[in-house]
């Protein structure tokens, strides 16, 4: 076939990046010899070899002639297209490689052993902070408080986040420095959580938590470039070739146009502007797709309400184990219009975060009032829809709204859904399958930080409602899983349906990005014995090049 052998995939180089994104081989390159797996309009494609152009992109797929291209031997290696997080949070992941986490701890005790350490091992940071706290599974029956922290770390600010990242735990020293006391008032939106005295005892839910965080140093550019570089690593690690990143501020964008042009950033990054980004930048930042389809900014991000674990999701009903809470929206239905209005006027898709079913109403409400003032049919999205009305989930269809959905979230949730907010409302819940029989487009992510980012976690949930135990035998209202295809389609043709970016992405066919993962196994039919979550990525591809890689074929 004229090739040039250059061994296995594992051997193949990867060039320098080139300013303006990744850089594209320096000719055709036939990736021959694979099970290869696409997901196309007709159905699934499976192939033999693939032929990148020298463009980067996909020339051919079981290709009989390949003319000088350079072959790589993918050893009958599993190949699918590279997957796309619909809702992630890039900075907070690479902010984690940075401070205390705190995710798996199973108990308060663990959890302040881990906070002690990190201060021993870090006597020159100002401020301790830290993320990845759950008070549902340490069996706490509380949120955690100053005096806790206190007890281990007292001469210095300690801030903590609980893993939703809608409320937050501050010593002492933190709260005194932020000026927190008996006599502050509680912001619209949050909770300041009080002691009998009417003191606060540390813990601060939703908008409460700006109160501390306001206060915290600011990273440097040089911070937030080293971060977004950690998280990247991360992210292509288990089989990421893009994200959407849920709450993009000013200065991120500008650092992540920086790694854009220079051509470090290699994660496709669709991000999602904050409101005060979009305040303060909106009518500069749209340039959808920039750099070789690295970076594409045409979306705004608003916040409805909170989380159900920390009972700020807005329901329309009070919480079953807390019968005089109704959770925390975050504005009222007449700002909410306001904002989403104004997003669309811009010309901006619309995502916003709703997690109850009154948070969820309000947004489909704003949606319906803007869609018919503006005309901007923009594909927005309901990022979560986590627990809906039964009766609103039609909208989204006749709305032409996605349903930004992460099936990490319900095996996370399944310890304390119910009790929040009963069975009767479980019926609008996690409710993928209902979703998907009414023609409603799902796109899956994870909320990384919030939950695990590998996606291999989100499509095992996806199809076996269980969690990496198998808990609960048989899955967690497994009426609502999706099929294997459906949830593949979810993490790639559909997620990126969602970014506007399907015309280039999403799936390995003639024209598209040359963006593809190489697996130990098929995520659509696993071995006997093996799970989905065990699918172990081997090499990431991006732009026809490797950017990863990961172990021995």
């Amino acid at each position: 076939m004229g090739l040039t052998a250059t061994g296995g995939l594992l051997g193949s180089g990867c060039a320098p990046q080139s300013p303006g994104g990744p850089r594209p081989p320096a000719g055709p390159t036939l990736i021959d010899n694979v099970k290869g797996i696409t997901l196309t309009a007709d159905g699934t494609r499976e192939f033999t070899n693939l032929l990148v152009g020298p463009d980067g992109r996909v020339a051919g797929l079981d290709v009989a002639n390949a003319g000088g291209a350079t072959r790589v031997d993918g050893k009958g290696r599993v190949v699918i297209p590279g997957l796309h997080d619909a809702h992630g949070h890039f900075g907070g992941l690479g902010a984690n490689t940075t401070q205390l986490d705190l995710a798996g701890t199973r108990s308060l005790e663990e959890a302040m052993r881990a906070l002690r350490a990190h201060a021993e091992q870090n006597p020159d940071k100002r401020w301790i902070t830290g993320r990845g706290w759950n008070d549902v599974v340490w069996g706490l029956g509380r949120l955690p408080g100053a005096a806790d922290l206190d007890a281990v770390v007292a001469d210095r600010p300690v801030w903590l986040v609980r893993v939703d990242g809608h409320a937050g735990v501050a010593n002492t020293a933190a709260l005194r420095e932020a000026g927190v006391g008996a006599a502050t008032p509680t912001p619209p939106g949050g909770e300041i959580v009080r002691g009998a005295d009417g003191a606060p005892t540390g813990a601060l839910v939703d908008a409460a938590q700006d109160l501390v965080e306001r206060h915290l140093p600011q990273p440097t550019t040089e911070d937030l470039r080293r971060r977004f570089l950690a998280a990247q690593s991360k992210l292509h690690e288990v089989g990421l070739t893009g994200i959407s990143d849920a709450g993009t501020g000013a200065a991120e964008l500008a650092v992540l146009h920086g790694l854009a042009a220079s051509g470090e950033l290699t994660i496709r990054t669709n991000s999602f502007l904050t409101w005060d980004a979009f305040a303060e930048i909106g009518a500069d930042a749209r340039r959808d797709s920039v750099a070789g389809d690295v970076l594409r900014v045409g979306t705004v991000k608003l916040y409805v309400d909170g989380a159900l674990g920390s009972h700020g999701a807005a329901l329309l009903r009070p919480y079953a184990d807390d019968p005089g809470n109704s959770g925390l929206p975050q504005m009222d239905a007449a700002e909410l219009g306001r904002r989403v209005t104004a997003v669309m006027r811009a010309g901006y898709q619309v995502a916003t975060h709703a997690i109850g079913d009154a948070g969820n109403r309000m947004v489909l409400d704003a949606y319906e009032a803007a869609l018919a003032a503006t005309g901007n049919r923009m594909r927005h999205r309901v990022e979560h829809a986590q627990v809906m009305s039964t009766s609103d989930i039609p909208r989204l269809r006749r709305l032409g709204v996605i349903a930004s959905m992460q099936p990490v979230h319900a095996t996370d949730d399944m310890n304390m859904a119910e009790s929040r907010i009963g069975l009767e409302r479980m019926a609008g819940a996690y409710a993928w399958r209902a979703i998907l029989d009414q023609g409603i487009t799902i796109a899956s992510g994870s909320d990384f930080p919030v939950s695990s980012h590998n996606p291999f976690d989100g499509l095992h949930a996806a199809v076996t409602r269980t969690d990496r135990e198998g808990r609960p035998h048989g899955g967690w209202y497994a009426e609502q899983a999706m099929t294997p295809v459906e949830a593949l389609r979810t993490f790639t043709g559909d997620a990126v349906f969602a970014a506007h970016q399907e015309r280039v992405l999403g799936t390995l066919e003639p024209g598209r990005w040359a963006d593809f993962v190489v697996l130990d196994q098929d995520p659509l039919q696993p071995p006997a014995g093996r799970h989905r979550w065990q699918t172990r990525v081997l090499q990431t591809w991006v732009a026809g090049r490797r950017v990863g890689e990961y172990g021995e074929f």
